[in-house]
């Protein structure tokens, strides 16, 4: 009996596994590759560069998404508005979208930082203003402590940067460690990730609504695939030692710096990430905005932009920009939470 339970169960394991190859390829024939691959040291970053014009008024500006992410995220929502006005990166970080994860450091902010820098090199951008959203934060803040040389500014969306009481959902935890953790990946996590992707989705935006078009432009799904699923729980797993141990290091920052943050974010906590940055970084500007979520990249995109373009020099009123955006907020409205989603859910 024993037996036949194993080898009923191994042959259901093969089926998952099956299946979830099929799905995977399904995923990325919907989100195929929309960048080029660049070699930053014994694996290809995947990222999508496009040219100022002539007349560009902003330096280059280099996108880092968040948890669960690719580059399309940041690309929806920014490359419209800013294309031509500066030279535009938008980074699939190690593991994530297209690009290849790497060796062990780039399970780390600190490491992701390093890829992006060899990125930066390899398409000719000396400095850049570094965007971050969510666990975007911690790599941007790495950056800026670890390569001051090239970088013009930060600007952080609704950051990860800190260290915080809690811990991360289950499947981060079980999805990272050995043996168990692929096996999870290929059999698991795909099939009942797709069954939650919308709920998981309108829980980032929340309580802000979700753009009716945003699963449909920015593949989340591509982080279901085995392996991303995988460095991205990494990813996660990992982010509270390392913030414990490099968050001192912030105040080394001397760069210009915005943080942008929602007073309803329940994904980061901001009163210890935004305002712990805001803190540390001398000299930098903390904009909160009341009744938004963890989306700021889209709910605040104007206030976003002109974040960039005060930290390249420009006269821009950011906090007259914040409270004017909060009763537009209020009237749109709000979606209501389903389920948990994001990188610090335990908080």
């Amino acid at each position: 009996m024993l037996v036949t339970a194993l080898v009923s169960l191994a042959a259901l394991s093969s089926a998952s596994v099956a299946l979830t190859a099929l799905r995977a390829r399904a995923i990325e024939t919907d989100a195929p590759r929309i960048g080029e691959l660049t070699d930053v040291g014994g694996f290809s970053l995947h990222a999508l560069h496009v040219p100022a014009n002539a007349d560009a008024s902003l330096p280059p500006i280099v996108f880092i998404h968040g948890a669960s992410g690719n580059l399309r995220d940041q690309a929806t929502a920014f490359l419209g508005p800013l294309e031509g006005r500066a030279e535009l990166l938008f980074v699939d970080r190690p593991g994530h979208g297209y690009s290849q994860r790497g060796g062990p450091d780039t399970a780390y902010p600190d490491g992701q930082a390093a890829a992006v820098a060899r990125l930066m090199e390899q398409r000719g951008i000396d400095r850049a203003i570094i965007v971050g959203h969510s666990f975007g934060g911690a790599i941007a803040a790495s950056f800026g402590v670890l390569y001051p040389e090239k970088t013009a500014g930060l600007l952080f969306l609704a950051p990860a940067s800190h260290p915080w009481p809690g811990g991360v959902d289950w499947y981060y935890r079980l999805a990272s460690t050995p043996l168990v953790g692929p096996l999870f990946c290929h059999t698991v996590a795909l099939h009942a990730g797709k069954a939650r992707l919308d709920a998981a989705t309108r829980t980032v935006f929340a309580p802000n609504p979700c753009p009716h078009d945003y699963v449909q432009h920015t593949a989340p799904a591509l982080v279901l695939r085995p392996a991303a699923f995988r460095a991205n729980a990494t990813d996660v797993a990992n982010l509270h030692g390392y913030v414990s141990r490099f968050a001192k290091r912030y105040r080394e920052i001397k760069a210009p710096t915005v943080i942008v943050t929602g007073g309803s974010d329940a994904i980061v906590l901001e009163e210890i990430h935004a305002r712990g940055l805001a803190r540390d970084i001398e000299g930098s500007e903390l904009v909160w905005i009341k009744g938004l979520g963890h989306k700021p990249d889209y709910l605040a995109r104007d206030l976003a932009i002109a974040a960039i373009e005060k930290i390249a020099g420009h006269k821009r009123d950011l906090q007259a920009m914040a409270r004017a955006l909060e009763p537009e907020l209020a009237k749109a409205g709000v979606a209501v939470p389903e389920g948990n989603s994001g990188p610090l859910d335990n908080q």
